[in-house]
């Protein structure tokens, strides 16, 4: 019976859609994380009588006709490109972005990858890494003797000096944009890579172009919403829960039908 294999594909949907909340459940506290979605499609349909059909009988075109689906299938799990709420840190490299963009580092292979974590540390060199000691770029490195460092909200950078009245400049911050945010490819550790989806970075002054500010001494937090989550858990587990009684009676009608003499 096609309801077996029907309700086998729903059964695999709503399994999916469960690891991806539970994955945004197990993020909530993750820095700069956006939620994830799943989303579905029906499969194709078999044309028992198509709509528009011609009877034979007299001549009448079908209104309707018999269209027999075959189930469903994943097609997408999309980001939620919402900004989590800023917390103050009050560390000097702790960075967030207030509105779009993100920074760009630099991976132990040379490629670029892109992260909106502002949760930067300073190195043996005085080079500003991320916590797995990936480089910023463009690269800044905090001189020895600086006492504090200081960040506006358009990137620039300074370092603060024992008996130095002015600042001096060390670098400028920079932030990154993509046209389809949504294909970026995330490899872990809130990092992401361009893709042919994703577009291009379109590299530019925080607060420029459609850019962010930056905010020294805040990160920003998981954008997960705990009480949607959990409310779309307990929709997939009764979604999968239905499914499986498909599968029960389907399994019943066969039975009968074998004990049919």
């Amino acid at each position: 019976m096609r309801a077996l294999q029907i309700a086998a594909t729903g059964m695999s949907a709503q399994q999916m859609r469960v690891e991806v909340i539970s994955n945004n459940l197990a993020n909530m506290s993750t820095t700069g994380y956006n939620a994830r979605r799943a989303e579905f499609a029906d499969l194709m349909y078999q044309q028992a009588t198509r709509p528009g059909t011609v009877t034979a009988n007299d001549g009448t075109i079908v209104p309707a006709g018999v269209q027999l689906g075959l189930g469903v299938r994943p097609t997408a799990v999309s980001v939620t490109l919402a900004q989590g709420s800023l917390s103050a840190t009050g560390g000097d490299l702790d960075l967030a972005i207030d509105g779009k963009g993100y920074f760009e580092v630099t991976l132990p292979s040379g490629a670029s990858a892109y992260t909106r974590d502002g949760g930067f540390k300073r190195s043996a060199n005085g080079d500003v890494v991320t916590s797995d000691g990936y480089p910023l770029v463009p690269g800044i490195t905090i001189p020895n003797g600086a006492n504090t460092i200081a960040i506006n909200a358009d990137g620039e950078v300074y370092a603060y000096f024992t008996n130095q009245i002015q600042p001096t400049q060390i670098g400028t911050i920079t932030l990154a944009e993509f046209t389809n945010e949504k294909g970026l490819e995330a490899i872990g550790s809130n990092n992401f890579l361009e893709t042919e989806a994703s577009g291009p970075p379109a590299v530019s002054t925080p607060g420029v172009d459609g850019l962010g500010t930056l905010k020294q001494g805040y990160l920003e937090d998981s954008s997960v919403d705990a009480v949607r989550e959990i409310t779309e858990l307990i929709k997939a587990q009764r979604g999968y829960e239905m499914n499986a009684k498909v599968i029960t009676a389907a399994d019943e009608m066969l039975s009968a039908t074998t004990q049919v003499r």
